[in-house]
């Protein structure tokens, strides 16, 4: 298993860790990493890894088994060996745009709080899909009300619930085709504000900023039938 640096501290750029295996697609599993493995509509990591001796660049991070997380060469190249030490540099620009816009859906669910059927992050476009047969709100009141939130530097925070807390509220998941991961005894929550009723409370895995006022100006685009009853909301940020 690699121990995921970025649940606690996603701002880590940097840091040295241990290659503890190596798989037949010719990627690396570490002891632990900064590098978010690809999942729940995010994309995984890019970046760096050096050692001594060789650098690699990392085109993507995803799940291996086990709980293990793979970094994925950009090109064929010599890999450093198990055991060695190596030291992870993060591409804080891509991350840093993840993470504005993964904060930015979390809002974006609030505003229009009906069932999420899809979503994606992007670092320059994201987008999520509702179930919604018809449209709730005007494209202009969603961007304005979302810029309210932002201005209102709410801190974001996580914590941990067991599965059995998870299934005795039942509400806090939002997604309709992604479903918090099960197995681990634990679920970790991203709360947005403080106090006993949050902006938003609800199980993710993502990577997301401290406070809303990091996230800057969003910009909401056209809502898209996408089905019967399924529109799709599309973001940018300025």
């Amino acid at each position: 298993m690699t121990k995921a640096l970025f649940l606690a501290d996603p701002y880590l750029k940097t840091a040295t860790a241990r290659v503890s295996g190596l798989t037949e697609e010719g990627g690396l599993v570490l002891d632990r990493t900064i590098f978010y493995a690809r999942g729940g509509g995010q994309p995984g990591d890019s970046g760096k890894l050096g050692w001594d001796g060789g650098e690699i660049a990392i085109a993507e991070t995803v799940k291996g088994d086990g709980g293990a997380i793979v970094h994925l060469p950009a090109e064929v190249a010599p890999l450093p060996p198990v055991g060695a030490e190596v030291e992870l540099r993060l591409d804080w620009d891509r991350r840093h745009r993840h993470m504005r816009m993964h904060t930015a859906l979390h809002l974006l669910s609030v505003v229009v709080p009906l069932p999420v059927t899809g979503g994606q992050i992007g670092a320059e476009k994201s987008r999520l899909d509702f179930d919604m047969p018809d449209l709730l709100h005007e494209r202009e009141f969603i961007q304005a009300r979302i810029g309210q939130y932002v201005d209102g530097d709410h801190p974001v925070t996580s914590d941990w619930i067991t599965e059995a807390e998870l299934d005795a509220n039942p509400g806090l998941v939002k997604t309709l085709s992604v479903q918090p991961p099960r197995g681990a005894g634990q679920i970790r929550l991203v709360r947005i504000g403080g106090g006993e009723t949050p902006v938003d409370l609800q199980p993710c895995g993502g990577t997301h900023v401290r406070s809303t006022a990091e996230i800057g100006t969003v910009q909401v685009g056209k809502i898209e039938n996408k089905g019967k009853a399924n529109r799709r909301i599309s973001i940018t940020l300025g």
